[in-house]
């Protein structure tokens, strides 16, 4: 017999006819500026009556239109207001209803968390807790089909809540959803400050800065914050208001606001990327080679001297070269992605990059020259003295394309050696190795076996949940520069 969770705050915090809802939500959406920038892995939202906080809950879902086909698999996290529970609480419920229909429980994953000591069914604080159930009929119209894994967080540390997140975290396929509001019933000044505050620690990836009055769902938010500092994903506030900027009076009102968290490595490929079986290059590729080398033989010296320039402005101010996007040719004020090297006596000094193209190619060069000079945690920081026996090259990567394989055997023998870079991921672990590396790894097996324990797993480690993207990079070096043009200024 199905097990269905019914909906609960149908007829209060949302319409309850299911042509009103859908109605509701659709409008609420479209009030929000069109969706532009990379697709988020999670999200923050509030959870109150639609007629105050759905406006800005819509700023953050309206963001996953563009990618909602490739979302299967929803983490809703969000704290509990009735019934009080010890640890994270599952449901065995195999599906929640909304006026606009059953949203399936993903049962196989809800059963992958069961062995953590803070993790148990307990359908009591489900059976009336709104904080998870508003965000579904969201979810419903944005992303039409979906599994769900329903998290309420009672009593439990941010990082239970963590390592729970992390056990669920996945690939592309799966988004994960933080439900909180913000200050509750203070007035409308009052509320501003704290909700500007707890706004600020938010985007400082900071969870001991969140106050237990700051945030209802303050658990679940500093569990997410927690794991995405160690990820090292980008956060971006959309949105800020409270109940008296929607629907409300300004002498007590709620805090709500909206985030997006996103990944700095592989995300889906374009449409145009096909996958391509070893020895075999897609239309995709073929287009980013060309377009890659035209812009590295006009652009390639500009970008070596950027990246340059930033590393000696990191010596005097530890801080990346500023640089003015509308000074740039169009051509590096388009968005990219690129690899920054530096080799001393032909040996790694440091190498940091974006496998995703998310802000202006001049900009990532200069980004990612400071972070590979200064940040890569494999070295000490590179000093003056050292600066003119470095070399410096740029890599600028394609889009990563997600691999299909049987098994390792499989993906090995996918892999197109000199040309493939390849991102893996399994066990919560992800790396990256550039396709120069395999000058140094030629074999397959190796070139995996070196990138395996780059991630922090074993050499013959291996699950039905490792996940591989390739991608491919062109590279241009410190030679491309005039002879009359040295890499370093200091050297001059």
């Amino acid at each position: 017999m199905t097990f269905v969770r019914k909906a609960a705050v149908a007829g209060s915090f949302y319409p309850g006819d299911a042509r009103e809802l859908d109605a509701t939500v659709q409008y609420h959406l479209s009030k929000t500026s069109a969706p532009q920038g990379p697709s988020p892995k999670a999200i923050i939202a509030p959870h109150a009556g639609y007629i105050y906080s759905g406006p800005v809950a819509a700023t953050a879902y309206a963001r996953l239109a563009p990618v909602a086909a490739r979302i299967t698999r929803v983490v809703l996290l969000g704290p509990c207001h009735r019934v009080p529970v010890k640890g994270l609480a599952v449901s065995g419920a195999d599906a929640f209803a909304t006026p606009l229909g059953n949203v399936p429980l993903d049962k196989e994953a809800a059963r992958s968390i069961l062995d953590l000591p803070q993790v148990q069914v307990f359908d009591a604080t489900h059976e009336q807790e709104h904080s998870l159930e508003v965000h579904l009929p969201f979810l419903q119209v944005v992303l039409k089909e979906f599994a769900l894994v329903p998290l309420v967080v009672g009593n439990a540390s941010h990082e239970e809540v963590a390592e729970v997140i992390e056990r669920l975290w996945g690939g592309p396929e799966t988004l994960v959803v933080i439900s909180t509001d913000l200050s509750h019933y203070l007035d409308y000044e009052a509320a501003r400050r704290m909700d500007t505050a707890t706004c600020r620690a938010i985007e400082n990836f900071s969870p001991d800065a969140i106050g237990r009055d700051q945030a209802c769902g303050r658990i679940p938010v500093k569990g997410l914050l927690a794991l995405a500092k160690r990820r090292r994903l980008k956060i971006a506030t959309v949105d800020l208001r409270n109940s008296g900027d929607t629907a409300g009076p300004r002498d007590r009102v709620v805090g709500y606001g909206s985030w997006l968290l996103f990944e700095d490595q592989a995300e889906a490929p374009p449409k145009d990327t096909g996958e391509s079986s070893a020895g075999e290059t897609s239309a995709g590729e073929d287009a980013f080679g060309a377009q890659t080398r035209d812009l590295l033989s006009r652009h390639g010296a500009s970008l070596i001297k950027l990246a340059a320039l930033s590393v000696e402005h990191g010596l005097d101010h530890a801080a990346p070269l500023p640089v003015k996007s509308a000074e740039q040719p169009p051509e590096l004020r388009a968005n990219g992605a690129c690899f920054v090297t530096l080799k001393r006596d032909g040996k790694l000094r440091g190498c940091i990059g974006s496998s995703v193209a998310h802000r202006p190619l001049a900009a990532d060069a200069v980004v990612n020259g400071f972070s590979a000079a200064f940040k890569d945690k494999r070295f000490a920081a590179v000093t003056a003295d050292e600066l003119a026996t470095i070399d410096l090259s740029i890599s600028v990567l394609g889009a990563p394309a997600p691999m299909a394989f049987e098994d390792e055997a499989d993906l090995l023998a996918r892999l197109r050696p000199g040309t493939d870079g390849l991102i893996i991921e399994d066990s919560g672990r992800r790396a990256l190795f550039l396709p120069s590396v395999w000058s140094g790894l030629p074999e397959p097996r190796t070139f995996v076996a070196h990138l395996k324990a780059k991630a922090g797993l074993k050499a013959d480690h291996w699950s039905d949940a490792f996940k591989a993207w390739r991608f491919v990079a062109l590279e241009v070096s410190s030679e491309v520069l005039p002879a009359a043009t040295p890499l370093w200024s200091r050297r001059a």
